[in-house]
């Protein structure tokens, strides 16, 4: 069952059935035809292509040559040197991937500081939540993603969850930093190595029998559609969360918040004619990209298994909050994801959740104008997110690497 428990194979199993073989077999059944104009984008203008059929031409290709010629591990090496924003790509690395990585490292012409900083600040009084949707949240819609879900269970990412999670955090962390796009920040590296990672998995996973299987008909994955999906099940979800549960946020505010993703965005190698100008195009595209194609898989429901008891460990050892955990990601995500991604149902919890969550939200909002609030906030924010990468990674550090092969067995 290449992995799979047969236990959730069965909980999975009779969910798929209900869909039959559209949202398994073929991407034109989960997909609806692209209608999206690039007016809408920060680059104002474009082909119109479908980003179904677009990838990463140049990154692919280098990428996939250092993996054919075996150069993996020298290049890895040569990127663990490479911590800062400021700093040049090593000089290790081989000539024509250093000079591609030196212009994948800029930020585009329409990047803003004043935005960026303004997005820094709002990340210090709203970290909790931020820290909240795109973890947690974000991670239960990417397992109801099914090309999503596929991907990152038979990529060699799939056979340690901990670690996958850990690099995962590394970037999500890196843009939600105070000097994420200060000379000392690292959001620009971690991005610019993600997307090297992304190259790798594209020229690997096609190898994979078990992702090959279940592809729904994909023979290259994440193209730029993929990329799309992804990027707005963290920010424009979370836009949506915090205007649900009524968190203040000034125009100012929502504005920082989208241009840092959208410059993280384009780092990630999405290209500028698909990146949404505006919140209001953003949902537009969300409404196209994101909502039809969201649905259950086998992979969605182990891995979602594993995430879930890996937060339960990290608030309490041995499992004993478990249902608490439950309980909490479906608020975040609702029942239908919820069900897809065959997260039990806690009804005590969900209720003292549902009950509880607004009270919080009411009182905290009250708390942020004072002086000390928000420097106090982020500093328990901060502790928690290097608690949660020391957890995942026993203490031991982690990187983002190019992958050399896909998950094992």
């Amino acid at each position: 069952m290449d992995g799979l428990s047969r236990r959730k194979m069965l909980f999975a199993g009779g969910t798929l059935g209900a869909f039959g073989a559209l949202s398994v077999a073929s991407p034109a059944g989960a997909r609806s035809l692209w209608t999206w104009a690039p007016s809408g984008s920060v680059a104002g203008a474009g082909a119109g292509l479908d980003p179904e059929w677009v990838w990463d031409e140049e990154a692919d290709r280098l990428v996939a040559a250092v993996l054919d010629r075996g150069g993996v591990a020298e290049v890895n090496a040569a990127l663990r040197e490479w911590t800062r924003n400021d700093q040049p790509p090593p000089a290790g690395l081989p000539a024509d991937l250093r000079d591609f990585m030196e212009r994948a490292r800029r930020l585009p012409a329409w990047a803003d500081r004043g935005k960026l900083e303004t997005a820094a600040e709002f990340n210090k009084s709203r970290g909790l939540y931020l820290n909240l949707l795109n973890g947690v949240g974000g991670g239960m819609l990417s397992t109801a993603i099914p090309r999503e879900a596929r991907s990152v269970y038979h990529s060699k990412g799939g056979a340690d969850m901990e670690d996958r999670v850990a690099k995962t955090s590394l970037l999500g962390f890196a843009v939600g930093a105070l000097n994420a796009y200060r000379p000392d920040g690292d959001v620009i590296v971690q991005a610019v190595k993600t997307r090297l990672v992304h190259a790798a998995v594209r020229h690997l996973l096609p190898k994979s029998p078990g992702w090959s299987r279940t592809s729904g008909g994909q023979t290259v994955p994440i193209s730029q559609a993929d990329l799309l999906v992804t990027w707005h099940s963290l920010p424009t979800y979370t836009m949506r969360k915090l205007l649900e549960w009524k968190v203040p946020v000034t125009p100012a505010e929502s504005e920082g918040y989208l241009h840092v993703w959208q410059v993280t965005a384009h780092l990630l190698g999405i290209r500028d004619e698909y990146i949404p100008a505006t919140w209001d195009a953003a949902d537009a595209q969300y409404r196209q990209v994101l909502d039809p194609i969201l649905g259950p898989t086998p992979e969605g429901v182990e891995l979602t298994d594993i995430l879930l008891g890996q937060l339960a460990e990290q608030t309490s050892p041995g499992g004993v909050d478990r249902p608490l955990v439950n309980a909490l990601a479906r608020y975040l995500v609702g029942d239908e994801v919820a069900d897809w991604d065959g997260i039990p149902r806690e009804p005590f919890w969900e209720r003292a959740i549902a009950t509880a969550w607004p009270k919080l939200v009411a009182f905290r909002e009250k708390l942020i104008p004072l002086p000390l609030v928000p420097p106090l906030a982020w500093t328990i924010d901060e502790a928690a997110r290097q608690y949660i990468l020391f957890y995942l990674t026993k203490g031991r550090g982690t990187r983002i690497e190019i992958p050399e092969t896909n998950r094992p067995g």
